[in-house]
C-alpha cells in the first residue's frame, strides 16, 4: 500500500524539447524536481519537426519546447497547444570545425574553398537549424555553390557529432551546441541570420496534468531556470 501511495504521489511530466536544449533541460529538470518533491520529468529530445509529428500522432506529451517559431506555429494551427505560449530563450547560428582543422574560414564565402568539401547542417524540412542555415547561405548568394556539399543531420546534435568526429569539414550549429563540446569542435564565426532565433515553449492541450505542465513552463521562465539557460550559453528571450 505504501508503495502504491508513493507512486500515486509522483507526478510524471513528459517534456519534448529541441535537441539543442539537451544539456540545459537536463539541468532544468533536475532543479525542478528538487524544487518540487514528488515531480518526475521525463525528457524527450529530437529535432523540432519530429517532435511535432509525435504530438500530432497522439504521443503523451505535456510540454513542448521548439527551436523555432515556425514549428510552434504549426502546432498552434493544428490546435495542439493550450493558451500561454511563451518565448524562453534565444540562440545564435555559428559555424564549427573539428578541433584538428587547420584552415579557419572567417565568413560564408570562405567555404567556397576546395578545403571544405563536406558541409553539414540539419535537414531543412524538419530541423530548424537547417532552415536557418539555408536561408543564410541563400542570402549570401552561395546556394548553388554549396548544393553538392551538404550532409544533412536528423538533428543539430547529429551535425555536431559529424563535426566532432571529423566526418565533415565544417558544420552549422547553435552557439550553445559549440559550447557543449569545446574540446572536440572549434567555433569559426557567427553566421548572420534574418531576425532572432527565439525558442518558444507551450503546454500541450492534451496534457494529462496541465497544472503540473504550467508549473514546469513557469519554472523555465523563472530566474532559476533562466540562470541555467544562460549558463549553457542561451540568451534572454
Amino acid at each position: 500500500m505504501a508503495a502504491t501511495l508513493a507512486q500515486a504521489a509522483t507526478q510524471e511530466l513528459t517534456v519534448s524539447a529541441a535537441a539543442s536544449l539537451t544539456n540545459a533541460f537536463q539541468d532544468i529538470a533536475k532543479a525542478f524536481e528538487k524544487a518540487h518533491p514528488g515531480s518526475k520529468v521525463v525528457l524527450n529530445f529530437a529535432a523540432s519537426g519530429p517532435l511535432l509529428q509525435q504530438i500530432r500522432q497522439g504521443a503523451p506529451v505535456d510540454v513542448f519546447a521548439s527551436a523555432d517559431q515556425e514549428t510552434m506555429d504549426k502546432a498552434a494551427a493544428a490546435q495542439l497547444l493550450a493558451p500561454g505560449r511563451v518565448d524562453f530563450a534565444a540562440n545564435t547560428l555559428v559555424l564549427v570545425q573539428p578541433s584538428s582543422a587547420t584552415a579557419t574560414p572567417k565568413a560564408l564565402a570562405d567555404l567556397a574553398s576546395p578545403a571544405f568539401k563536406r558541409l553539414s547542417t540539419g535537414s531543412p524540412t524538419t530541423v530548424p537549424v537547417g532552415r536557418y542555415t539555408l536561408e543564410a547561405v541563400k542570402a549570401a548568394g552561395l546556394e548553388s555553390e554549396f548544393q553538392a556539399r551538404w550532409i544533412y543531420g536528423d538533428s543539430v546534435r547529429q551535425v555536431l557529432d559529424y563535426v566532432s568526429r571529423g566526418e565533415v569539414d565544417a558544420g552549422f550549429v547553435y552557439a550553445t551546441d559549440a559550447q557543449a563540446m569545446p574540446d572536440r569542435v572549434r567555433r569559426a564565426f557567427q553566421v548572420p541570420v534574418s531576425g532572432r532565433i527565439a525558442y518558444p515553449l507551450a503546454v500541450v492541450k492534451a496534457s494529462a496534468q496541465p497544472a503540473e505542465a504550467r508549473r514546469f513552463a513557469a519554472f523555465v521562465r523563472s530566474p532559476q531556470g533562466q540562470a541555467i539557460l544562460r549558463r549553457h550559453g542561451f540568451g534572454t528571450p
